[in-house]
């Protein structure tokens, strides 16, 4: 069995009310791995709540009854509040392998570029310390309506995603896999969120496909994602 833990913020955590792209990752590993293949770990459970503006939510869209709702992500949580975390996170509920995006908010609100890709330097050396052997599959910083409206961000995303990319050559090493995913192609944020950065129905899909894919192809795990699914009702 693989054991799998989701890291990531607002768009992996989600709101009251959502699947979230967990719920359609979980979908596809136990389709390909089997019920009894995969596990889902993590010290949080909760969605997030947007009246209360605290993760207290358990009201998720529609989810299998046994969806394992297991994760550490949090609404407006980076690298930075993750590189000190994920070791106990990891020494409380084993994990094989991280599925891990994060950086949007990083460099919206917190560090700049390079700032952010030491945190995941961090991130990385906490994770193996508690656990010497776990895989990573890190997604770039996807595509956001701040980044079409304001330059400047602009330019520090696409060179924190030249930085993570370095990262994971860097630091990949055959006793502790890394592996950088690709960015979700045709991504777009008028089709694929609600609100411009966070993801709809289409958009958990394609987060989903570019976690499964690049597993897939890297490592065996799993197999393509049925992006037939693209183009069924949510659910």
């Amino acid at each position: 069995m693989l054991r799998f833990m989701f890291v990531g913020d607002s768009m992996t955590i989600g709101s009251a009310g959502e699947h979230t792209w967990r719920h359609r990752m979980w979908q596809h590993l136990r389709g390909t791995l089997g019920p009894e293949g995969v596990a889902v770990v993590g010290p949080r459970t909760a969605l997030y709540d947007k009246a209360a503006g605290e993760p207290l939510s358990h009201a998720y869209a529609a989810a299998s009854p046994d969806f394992p709702r297991n994760h550490l992500a949090g609404w407006g949580e980076g690298w930075l509040h993750m590189a000190p975390r994920i070791a106990g996170a990891l020494t409380r509920d084993p994990a094989d392998v991280l599925l891990v995006s994060l950086g949007l908010i990083d460099l919206g609100f917190y560090t700049n570029a390079d700032q952010t890709a030491d945190n995941v330097r961090a991130f990385v050396t906490a994770a193996r310390s508690a656990s010497p052997h776990v895989r990573m599959v890190l997604l770039p910083v996807i595509p956001n309506i701040r980044a079409e409206t304001d330059a400047p961000f602009a330019a520090e995303v696409a060179r924190f995603n030249e930085l993570l990319a370095k990262a994971a050559a860097d630091l990949d090493t055959p006793r502790s896999p890394l592996l950088l995913a690709s960015r979700p192609p045709a991504y777009d944020i008028h089709v694929d969120t609600y609100d411009g950065t966070h993801p709809n129905a289409s958009g958990e899909h394609k987060l989903a496909a570019a976690f499964a894919d690049a597993m897939s192809q890297a490592w065996g795990i799993g197999g393509p994602y049925d992006t037939e699914r693209l183009l069924t009702p949510a659910g």
